[in-house]
């Protein structure tokens, strides 16, 4: 898991009379694990939802050893 940052632009459509504040990780889960659009997360106690199509990133040329399986989450507030 690595910590992303990303901030919404002044006056868009996340910031339209509210105040907005995104956490978001990358997460990197084992092969194999079933991570769908429409899951939730818990991250370090923080509930996110999967942001984005997960990916897969498939078998090793060289081993043949299964990847990871890479996806976005993301806590929005405000």
């Amino acid at each position: 898991m690595a910590p992303r940052a990303e901030t919404p632009s002044v006056g868009g459509e996340q910031q339209q009379a509210r105040d907005t504040v995104i956490v978001g990780w990358t997460v990197y889960a084992p092969a194999g694990s079933d991570v769908r659009t429409t899951d939730r997360v818990l991250i370090r106690g923080v509930r996110c939802e999967v942001t984005g199509q997960p990916g897969d990133w498939g078998r090793s040329p060289f081993t043949g050893t299964s990847g990871p399986v890479q996806f976005a989450a993301d806590r929005v507030t405000g």
